[in-house]
């Protein structure tokens, strides 16, 4: 008998840690703010709108295995910073017998210096539609873009749209943010500053609807889904502050900084390939599939995210690339 109950007594405490750990992967601060502002240019959630539903509806899964629809994001990528007056630039390389391409423009600054800041997104999918994954953040790049393209800075600014960031090419060689970096450190490109955009269009207000990865405690984290984060390591925390307090001071929306060298997930994009060459590197995202359950699924369609929010994001990122490339 005394063998059982020291074996129930383990199984208890084994099942009160577990549930411990699980309470800590949601955010623990229920003060955080619980409602969302609204966007100071509504044509812009239109615009952020049309963009996504192009991408993902209209064209739909986008990948090697459907490449005619690749190359149909491709195209309107291309088009669409064309239109906005910049030279969109086709980086090709060759992958499983198929031409690839990442889709490069420009906007000159005026220092003499080769520095340069990347704002990046993949328009790849895995097997679905791709809204939030990543048609959002193509959205966001394309109207960056377009907000920054009359506007005098100092450091010279690419828009970079990568190909094949998904699997199988994942942290491989192949990943066209990859073939970008090792084209740039070839050329002897002076990268100051890379912001990846990868998922920032999934938005709630729902109570328990922000997890955490377990390591990092959800204490002072808010436990609300209504926020956009950015992830950086510590190699980068001079960007990230950087960015984070331009963001803050320029929208109400709120944003949280996930700045650890300790969860697995933190380099889960294009970012880590700039991180891999010592390159400051940030993450913006709606923390994936720590609180956007149709991550990797078919249901990840347009119709589930908050374009006012996308819009207030890009607002807000907009004067923080703007602060970083005028200095």
């Amino acid at each position: 008998m005394k063998v059982v109950r020291s074996f129930i007594r383990l199984v208890i405490i084994l099942l009160g840690i577990l549930a411990a750990a699980n309470a800590l992967t949601f955010g623990l601060n229920f003060f955080a703010p619980q409602t969302m502002p609204k966007p100071k240019d509504i044509q812009l959630t239109e615009r952020l709108k049309a963009h996504v539903r192009k991408l993902s509806e209209e064209i739909g899964e986008r990948n090697l295995r459907y490449y005619p629809q690749l190359e149909q994001a491709a195209d309107y990528i291309s088009g669409e910073l064309e239109s906005y007056g910049y030279s969109a630039q086709s980086q090709e390389y060759i992958l499983e017998g198929k031409r690839v391409r990442n889709i490069i423009s420009r906007k000159n600054g005026s220092a003499l210096s080769a520095e340069v800041i990347i704002a990046g997104a993949h328009y790849d999918t895995a097997a679905t539609p791709g809204a939030d994954d990543n048609a959002s953040g193509v959205a966001a790049v394309l109207e960056l873009a377009r907000a920054l393209r009359d506007r005098p800075v100092v450091t010279s600014i690419e828009f970079c749209f990568f190909t094949n960031e998904e699997d199988p090419f994942f942290k491989t060689e192949a990943m066209g943010s990859r073939v970008f970096i090792r084209e740039a450190k070839a050329a002897a490109k002076d990268i100051k500053a890379a912001v990846v955009f990868d998922m920032i269009g999934y938005y709630t207000d729902e109570i328990n609807s922000q997890r955490y990865f377990p390591l990092i405690t959800g204490l002072f984290l808010p436990n609300r889904g209504n926020f956009i984060s950015v992830f950086s390591n510590s190699g980068s925390r001079d960007l990230s502050d950087h960015l984070v307090k331009s963001f803050q001071r320029n929208s109400r929306f709120s944003i949280v900084l996930l700045a650890t060298d300790f969860d697995p997930t933190i380099d889960f994009s294009d970012h880590w390939g700039f991180w891999k060459e010592g390159y400051p590197s940030v993450m913006v995202s709606d923390t994936s599939f720590l609180r956007n359950k149709k991550y990797h699924t078919n249901a990840d369609r347009w119709n589930t995210l908050n374009f006012e929010s996308m819009a207030c994001v890009v607002e807000g990122f907009g004067a923080a690339l703007f602060d970083l490339a005028k200095s």
